[in-house]
């Protein structure tokens, strides 16, 4: 009963970090001048993304060896997962819910070039790291294929940075008040700065708990820790955080909340899975591979809808609740 509700403490901590720090982040692509498409894309959505990112490599460096790693791999491919199926889904429900404040429903406010761009490099760079699974474990393969997505993903953040020059810039009424300077309308950068830091280090500490008692609630229960991490982490570190976009589609900023989910699907398809490339041995097992053909599927019913349609609508997005909730079943009654 003690490690659970330290195991809660713990996702606390890490969701009270990524607040402040998407906070933080959110208010330096103000300060920047930057547009929807690089704050939803870029700040907001590697912020959002940065508890998934710390967990496995806390786990990796501090679990033990083998549940270490089951955890690290677990929340590596289950980050992708949630995100492409499960926070799609929500942000369809929150388009629907709010239909009435849309005279151009069922479509919506999406850019659908920014779109397009996420999931293409989504879809690539996600599908080299999983073919790295079957190129076997030479160090330097997994060397050069860790630096391929690394880079790759530094290309698309210049891309997203370059494309959004056009675009409008981010509202101050669309952020809440700066956390560490809340009765400011146009806080010190340093304060800032000083927020992003802080949060940062209160989401390791959260992490490292985190990871301590997943090992051992794995061990009671007798559930492996890549299946408990891999549905844990990421509803617990990265889909609360994800409702800002169901605020974002309330007030109609579509590209800011789609923008959020995708460009942290690029992130944590490329940056984090290079991250389990070189760090571990990156050997999938069979529920890992379900969630990965699950997701694929998922994201790419929208990436089809906007390439042949040039628009999104909500009902695509429902479906990737459909093959959520499908792995959860296939989890619970012993299929994989």
């Amino acid at each position: 009963m003690v490690n659970w509700l330290l195991l809660g403490v713990a996702l606390g901590i890490i969701l009270l970090g990524a607040t402040v720090f998407t906070n933080g982040l959110e208010w330096f692509g103000k300060k920047m001048n930057l547009s929807d498409g690089a704050v939803g894309s870029i700040f907001a959505a590697v912020g959002t993304a940065l508890p998934e990112t710390l967990v496995p490599i806390i786990a990796i460096l501090f679990g033990t060896k083998e549940a270490g790693h089951m955890i690290g791999v677990g929340a590596i491919i289950g980050a992708p997962f949630m995100l492409g199926t499960l926070a799609l889904f929500i942000s369809g429900v929150a388009v629907m819910v709010n239909r009435g404040k849309r005279d151009d429903y069922p479509v919506m406010r999406v850019d659908t070039v920014v779109m397009r761009r996420d999931m293409e490099y989504f879809i690539v760079l996600y599908s080299l790291a999983i073919a790295t699974t079957f190129l076997g474990g030479h160090p330097v393969i997994k060397v050069f294929m860790a630096l391929v997505l690394a880079f790759s993903y530094g290309g698309y953040v210049l891309m997203t940075l370059r494309a959004g020059n056009g675009e409008h810039q981010v509202e101050e009424a669309d952020l809440d008040p700066c956390y560490f300077a809340p009765k400011s309308h146009d806080p010190h950068l340093g304060i800032v700065g000083f927020q992003v830091i802080s949060s940062l280090l209160l989401i390791v500490w959260g992490s490292y708990v985190f990871v301590e008692k997943v090992q051992i609630i794995s061990m009671q229960l007798g559930v492996s820790p890549f299946i408990l991490a891999m549905i844990i982490a990421p509803i617990a570190t990265e889909l609360p955080e994800k409702f800002n976009s169901v605020i974002w589609i309330g007030r109609g900023k579509d590209t800011l909340a789609i923008g959020n989910i995708t460009g942290a699907m690029v992130f944590q398809g490329s940056v984090i899975t290079a991250i389990g490339i070189m760090m571990t041995d990156w050997q999938l097992n069979a529920a890992a591979y379900v969630t990965v053909a699950l997701t694929f599927a998922s994201v790419g019913m929208a990436y089809l809808q906007i390439r042949w349609k040039r628009h999104l609508t909500p009902g695509t997005l429902l479906v990737g609740g459909v093959f959520y909730l499908a792995f959860i079943v296939m989890i619970f009654t012993g299929i994989i």
